[in-house]
């Protein structure tokens, strides 16, 4: 059995593995954690394909792809999710993605938000203000990722202006 990459203490196949696969996720959070999972294997299709709006508009897959070479993501911590229900049409879940990139150990932490368009969840953006760059792993440099997920370097993103 392969543990799933999101920290659900389940197998893969039937935690996040079966939305890679196709199937909607039902939830705000277990869209979350499907992306989570998604980075942390590689599965850059996912990444975009789940992306709505600002979000979608703000992906940049040729950086993302740059920027995963020197990532890897340690664990996902979710402390908590508002809506996003399998009734909802918006939700938003805060968690702390650990990860290391380039051998310096860092955390993401993040509110994201998420809408449900038709019968689907997708990732809309992070909320305003919601992200603390480094929060207690260490400090995000000007070249490092984003810490809101969008691919884009931290210094033409969040840390622009």
């Amino acid at each position: 059995m392969t543990s799933c990459p999101c920290g659900s203490n389940l197998a893969y196949s039937a935690c996040c593995g079966r939305y890679h696969a196709g199937e909607p996720a039902p939830t705000a959070e277990a869209l979350m954690r499907s992306r989570y999972a998604a980075y942390a294997l590689g599965n850059l299709d996912y990444i975009e394909a789940t992306c709505c709006g600002p979000a979608a508009l703000a992906f940049d897959r040729a950086e993302a792809e740059v920027l995963q070479l020197g990532t890897q993501w340690l664990g996902l911590d979710v402390s908590r999710t508002t809506k996003g229900r399998e009734r909802d049409r918006e939700g938003t879940v805060s968690f702390t993605a650990h990860y290391r990139h380039k051998g310096t150990e860092q955390a993401l932490v993040e509110t994201s938000e998420f809408r449900r368009i038709e019968s689907r969840w997708f990732y809309s953006g992070r909320a305003p203000d919601a992200v603390q760059p480094g929060s207690g792993a260490g400090r995000i440099g000007r070249n490092d990722p984003c810490p809101c997920g969008s691919g884009k370097k931290y210094k033409k993103c969040c840390g622009a202006g």
